[in-house]
């Protein structure tokens, strides 16, 4: 059987809990691999609105197996608030469906409360961070003195991992002139949430090894995006993570030839949130109505998104770097009525054309986009379940946006509503 991983080809906000949902129709096991509740998941299912940030997409749907894999960084309490959240919807979450690696860092208060810091001190320097500790999480799982989940299996033995942690993070907020962590609060903190999380625990690259083994299909769920990857991304306004394909591998536990087939979603325009270059933004008012109509706040923050043409030279860097086989198209019916549809097909700078985005800051400030401009369309493409229902324009314009990023559709989403998809090819296919 066919292992997805599904991944974001732009800046995130892509689309990706929907698809993922739509496609554990067909998986047994869904997995997160990588980043915390710093992002978001929307899925809107016969009415009834769920917002994901930690859990994988998969738990709304009955029978199937959900993991959270060794490459995410956990906050227990903020876990524990979402199984509460979505339980209040019908959704029961227990260790029978939900396991998370015993491996998994541990985001504590101090960590949320030293990311604000830093935030309100850098002042113009701020890259956008959601203040929920998930850059200094990594960066103590990095340093090797994180907490992690299976250590609560352990009280007794937690005191020198504490100890080791506060020498770190109180010397840096003495230095911000910031209030020291208490030990013992902290003790006290682990030791209350520790019997609430433990029953998830499990040794997960086993499990998944054992369902591999048997012929379960396994989905792979990849949060933000590629142009946010720690790597990959538009440095230094990125997430603290690889969120790649390739990660899903490492995140998860399984061998790279666990992997088959690699979905990058892709929104039929471009938006980011907070700071960092964005070569096609549109600080006008078509910026406005693509906001408007496409919904563009994130599920986490609320923050307004940045909205702007589909730009194809990110998305084929993106296609390349994740090794991508199709895109799944979403947000095509926010284009509805628009008019002309500007596509930027390479970038200028200083002069120079660039079939890519260079990884020098200084010259991704100076970025100007080179537009093709393709017909729109006045038809409503809105719940479109087939091709024969799409305007013969918005065809045309799916068919070059496939031609630039060297990629085929493999789906395409017409509305926040799981069964709006239309199937070109499905990645679970062997």
């Amino acid at each position: 059987m066919a292992n997805v991983v599904v991944v974001g080809s732009q800046w995130g906000d892509e689309g990706k809990g929907k698809i993922v949902d739509w496609l554990s129709e067909r998986a047994d096991v869904v997995v997160r691999f990588q980043g915390g509740h710093n992002a978001g998941h929307t899925l809107v299912i016969d009415g009834v609105v769920y917002k994901l940030s930690l859990l994988p997409s998969g738990i709304v749907r009955p029978g199937k197996a959900s993991v959270i894999g060794n490459g995410v960084v956990l906050d227990p309490w903020a876990l524990l608030s979402e199984i509460e959240s979505i339980h209040e919807k019908g959704v029961a979450v227990s260790p029978k469906n939900l396991k998370i690696s015993e491996q998994v860092t541990l985001i504590l208060p101090l960590h949320r409360n030293l990311d604000l810091a830093r935030e309100k001190t850098a002042g113009k320097g701020r890259i956008g961070t959601t203040g929920r500790g998930i850059g200094p999480a990594y960066e103590d799982k990095i340093a090797r003195r994180a907490i992690r989940l299976g250590d609560l299996a352990d009280l007794d033995e937690l005191d020198n991992k504490i100890e080791r942690l506060l020498f770190h993070h109180n010397a840096l907020l003495r230095g911000m002139g910031v209030d020291e962590v208490s030990g013992d609060n902290l003790r006290s903190q682990l030791h209350e949430v520790a019997p609430k999380v433990l029953p998830y625990a499990a040794a997960v690259w086993k499990d998944l090894d054992i369902a591999r083994s048997r012929g379960d299909r396994i989905l792979f769920e990849g949060a933000q995006g590629t142009m946010l990857d720690i790597d990959h991304g538009t440095y230094p306004f990125v997430t603290s993570s690889n969120v790649v394909a390739g990660q899903a591998a490492v995140g998860s536990g399984l061998g790279p030839n666990s992997i088959d087939f690699v979905l990058g979603i892709t929104k039929a325009y471009t938006t980011r949130v907070g700071g960092g270059p964005f070569p096609t933004e549109l600080k006008n008012e078509i910026g406005q109505l693509l906001g408007e109509r496409g919904h563009e706040f994130g599920t986490v923050t609320g923050r307004p998104r940045r909205c702007g043409w589909f730009d194809a030279v990110l998305v084929r860097q993106a296609v390349k770097i994740n090794g991508v086989n199709g895109i799944a198209l979403t947000k095509l019916d926010v284009l509805d009525g628009v008019g002309n549809l500007n596509v930027c097909t390479g970038y200028k700078i200083d002069g120079k054309i660039y079939d890519h985005l260079p990884a020098s800051t200084a010259k991704q400030a100076k970025v100007e986009p080179i537009y093709e401009i393709m017909e729109g369309w006045t038809e409503s493409t809105e719940g479109a379940r087939s091709w024969a229902e799409l305007p013969a324009t918005c065809i045309k314009y799916i068919r070059r946006i496939e031609e630039l990023i060297e990629a085929p559709v493999a789906l395409l989403s017409t509305s926040p509503e799981r069964d709006d998809t239309i199937l070109v090819q499905d990645p679970f296919a062997d």
